[in-house]
């Protein structure tokens, strides 16, 4: 895992932590599948594992011999009440071993928090589609984790997760499903080691002068500055999503998707159709399009209509300067429409 953080091979990083954790035993029923993803910029593991369905609790909890003509072995059902508890701590429990196996397998100056999802997959029974409830939605860290004490016979599994602000459903035997930490797959998403561009620019530096990947890393770190917990994506393959953000609310995080386009001509309304493509394709919750440039009246009138937001040059502008304190020159070769040389200079 050292050697493919240390080579910026992300993917192969959360391989090694998938691996890892499939080497570990689990009594039968009760190991699912498990995904791994990884953001450098936060040095958070983001960690999906599948529970196990109600079925795993057993409906019979015993059997009583009655001497009758003939003899029979009569089972004697468990309460429903009884299986609901027995569910709700069984994957409470399951939820904690996995994030405290996952610390324990990755390097501590690596991975300070994990971003865990426990979802179950079974069929909706109105419709008998696959569906995937998340039950159980964390971010926690390294170090709050590691306050509980797991080992202790009294410890309560679900009182341990509100304790970590878990969100954790109130039904979960009735797979009544919590917002997850992550609403799509970050680990689709070749997340890129972050880079400190902000420290490397001049006083007053011309945005159009920077490099695409400068740039995009640029956007990144205002995002982040602004209070989203941001992550930029590498080059190539990654459908034109430059970043992936999280809007972290009490009990709701907002996903967005984010395209930093660095040129000096109006957008094209297709680019930003596109965008708007992508977030249905993504289910992220919303998409942000960043320009040095404008946007035309159609992307304008379409971005509201369609879960998007379009911050132009100047808007860029502003946001630069209130969050990074970086006074940014824009030199676009004509004033664009409604624009006023200050915008520019």
């Amino acid at each position: 895992m050292e050697r493919a953080l240390g080579s910026g091979d992300l993917q192969a990083f959360a391989v090694g932590v998938e691996s890892a954790l499939a080497r570990i035993e689990y009594p039968v029923g009760l190991k699912g599948a498990r995904r791994a993803g990884f953001a450098p910029e936060s040095r958070e593991l983001v960690l999906e594992i599948e529970l196990p369905t109600q079925t795993i609790v057993p409906s019979v909890q015993g059997y009583r011999f009655k001497a009758s003509a003939p003899p029979a072995v009569v089972p004697q059902p468990r309460k429903e009440a009884e299986c609901r508890s027995l569910y709700r701590d069984l994957v409470a429990r399951l939820a904690l071993r996995a994030i405290d196996e996952a610390f324990a397998v990755t390097p501590s100056a690596m991975v300070d928090a994990v971003a865990f999802n426990g979802i179950v997959r079974a069929k909706d029974r109105a419709t008998g589609k696959p569906i995937e409830p998340c039950l159980i939605g964390l971010r926690v860290s390294r170090e709050a984790f590691g306050e509980l004490v797991l080992d202790e016979p009294e410890l309560d599994p679900v009182r341990s997760l509100r304790y970590l602000n878990a969100v954790v459903s109130q039904h979960p035997y009735d797979l009544e499903p919590v917002p997850p930490v992550v609403t799509f797959d970050l680990s689709r998403y070749r997340l890129a080691p972050g880079r400190d561009v902000v420290a490397g620019l001049d006083s007053r530096p011309d945005l159009l002068a920077m490099d695409p990947t400068e740039f995009e890393h640029l956007i990144r770190r205002l995002f982040e500055k602004a209070g989203l917990k941001s992550w930029a994506t590498q080059a190539s393959r990654d459908d034109g999503i430059d970043a992936v953000a999280v809007i972290e609310q009490p009990l709701l995080s907002t996903q967005c998707i984010i395209q930093a386009k660095r040129t000096r001509n109006v957008v094209p309304a297709d680019t930003v159709r596109a965008v708007a493509g992508l977030v249905n394709d993504t289910g992220a919750s919303k998409g942000i399009v960043v320009t040095t440039a404008w946007f035309g009246k159609t992307s304008l009138d379409f971005a509201p209509r369609n879960r998007l937001e379009l911050i132009d040059g100047r808007h860029l502008k502003a946001l630069l300067l209130e969050h990074l304190e970086i006074d940014s020159l824009i030199g676009l070769p004509k004033l664009p429409p409604g624009w006023q040389p200050r915008d520019l200079s």
